[in-house]
């Protein structure tokens, strides 16, 4: 293995294991705004409340979201915000939409590295429903696009998703334990080739095949400045 694969895999490895540990200050306070975010969206879904609780919840986001608008904004990102490019990859950890715990949208998926095998852990709340009491489909692709993400970039060569397709075996149900298993099948040239398995105990509810092909981290760096530019 080449000097620079096995020191990014040290780092995705490392930075992985500091981001499940515990954390103080404005990051943890802001994992926790994130959950209870979370928890709004839940409830909001299905909540039946009557108007006026509706409005005082709303005047209350409302007036936050005011206060948020006055403090400075992150422009250039730590790193970027879905594994599969991530130029570094301690910083997508808490802004995925699908694994951040700073992420009000991320269920989060939990992820694990063993024996290059990543085992991912999620469960989808009453916002992720697609038909009756399962899982939407489309969000079962992202979630397979991030776990997909996450073990090509093992490699030490991360790149952008080309392809990937998506194979629904059952219904994924809603408010259950579910489980990922990905691995990465093989590297050519800049093309990278990684399968993913979704399941519910010993269900197999869907699979994927994920084709990423590796990008000049340059050329991220410069969607980066791109943004900046733009005051997003």
């Amino acid at each position: 293995m080449a000097d620079d694969e096995q020191s990014s895999r040290e780092r995705v490895f490392s930075f992985w294991s500091a981001a499940g540990s515990e954390v103080t200050g404005s990051w943890a306070e802001r994992r926790r705004l994130a959950r209870a975010m979370r928890e709004v969206i839940d409830r909001l879904t299905t909540s039946d409340a009557p108007e006026e609780e509706l409005r005082a919840a709303a005047d209350g986001l409302e007036r936050y979201a005011a206060r948020l608008a006055t403090h400075p904004r992150r422009n250039l990102p730590l790193g970027f915000g879905e594994s599969a490019n991530a130029g570094d990859v301690a910083a997508f950890f808490d802004y995925s939409p699908m694994i951040g715990l700073s992420n009000p949208l991320a269920p989060p998926i939990v992820l694990e590295v063993e024996d290059k095998v990543v085992h991912g852990r999620v469960r989808f709340g009453a916002a992720y429903e697609g038909p009756p009491g399962h899982v939407h489909g489309g969000f079962v692709a992202a979630a397979f696009d991030e776990v997909l993400g996450f073990v090509q970039s093992t490699t030490g060569q991360p790149g952008m998703t080309g392809t990937l397709t998506i194979r629904y075996r059952k219904p994924t149900p809603l408010d259950t334990d579910l489980r990922f298993e990905a691995t990465v099948q093989r590297v050519e040239g800049r093309k990278i080739f990684a399968e993913g398995r979704l399941y519910n105990g010993e269900i197999l509810t869907a699979e994927a095949e994920g084709l990423f092909i590796s990008v000049d981290l340059v050329k991220m760096q410069m969607l980066a400045e791109a943004k900046k530019q733009r005051g997003r």
